[in-house]
Parts: C-alpha cells; structure tokens; sequence
C-alpha cells in the first residue's frame, strides 16, 4: 500500500465512523423529563502511541495529555473519559448526574461519581474520568450507567451493554 493510498484509505475510515456516530446519535434514551443523547467515550493508554499520519486522529490523545511533563505526570493522566451530552424538560431545578461504573479488578462492586448541576442549559455536557491511582490499581472500565435525578426522582437512565 503506498503512502498515498494509506492516507485515502484513513480518511475514508474516518469518514465512515464519523457517520456511524452521527447515525447512532438519534438514539438517544428518552425518560420521564429528560433525555440523553449520547456518551462519549475515550480509553487512554499513554504507553501505546497512535501511529497515524492525520494529526486529527491524534487530537484527542494530545488534548487530553497536555500539560504533562514528568512520565509520571503522563501515566496519571492514562485512563477512561467520558463525556455526556444530555437535556431535561425543566430547567428550573437543579439535576445530578450520576455515573456509575465497575472496573476489572473489583468485580461486581459499583463505584459512583456524581455531578450536581444547579445551572441547567438548554443542552448540557458533564465529564466523567476514571484515571490515575483509581485506574492504575483497579483496572479498566468494564461497564457503566448514567443517571439524572431530580432530588430522589430519576429523569433517564442510560448504560452500556454489560451493565446487567
């Protein structure tokens, strides 16, 4: 394969996962009074560089170690990230987002990180990252659930396939 054939063939790779994404976007999980619309996620392993000749493909990696100087700094920033876009019907009360994970080395034990969102837009985006010690001790993300609540009330439910 000569470079400029690789270079169209990665480009067309790319193209054609961006409109999967954009397909699996209209799938949103609709609940009582909100809704998800999608879960970004993104597996950092600053020990496996990407080999690519499109710097797009590289973004994310770089964002996301930027900053890091010391090897240490580096592998502390290695992990999951995830990124939540979703929206509620009323935006007069506060929301919490709840996202709960479990890792390889623990089993079935549920870890949870919360949110709590006094300020809610139109369109809203929460962060979630599970690296560091955290990561470095227990494993990688094997299955999650997002949840947005409404004081004890749950507005929508999403999770990934191996949740159960």
């Amino acid at each position: 394969m000569t470079p400029g054939s690789r270079s169209i063939f990665l480009r067309l790779m790319a193209l054609s996962v961006m409109a999967s994404t954009l397909i699996s976007c209209s799938s949103a999980v609709v609940g009582n009074g909100g809704r998800i619309c999608k879960v970004n996620y993104y597996h950092l392993v600053p020990s496996k560089p990407i080999l690519v000749m499109d710097p797009a493909i590289n973004f994310e990696r770089q964002h996301l170690l930027y900053g890091a100087v010391t090897k240490a700094e580096v592998m502390n920033r290695g992990g999951h990230y995830y990124t939540i876009d979703w929206k509620v019907d009323d935006r007069s009360l506060p929301v919490t987002v709840r996202f709960e994970y479990r890792q390889a080395n623990n089993g079935l034990a549920t870890k949870v990180l919360e949110e709590n969102i006094d300020d809610v837009g139109r369109w809203n985006t929460t962060k979630f990252q599970v690296t560091g010690d955290e990561y470095n001790a227990n494993g990688r993300v094997t299955s999650w659930r997002v949840t947005l609540l409404r004081g004890k009330e749950e507005l929508v439910s999403k999770s990934s396939y191996l949740w159960n």
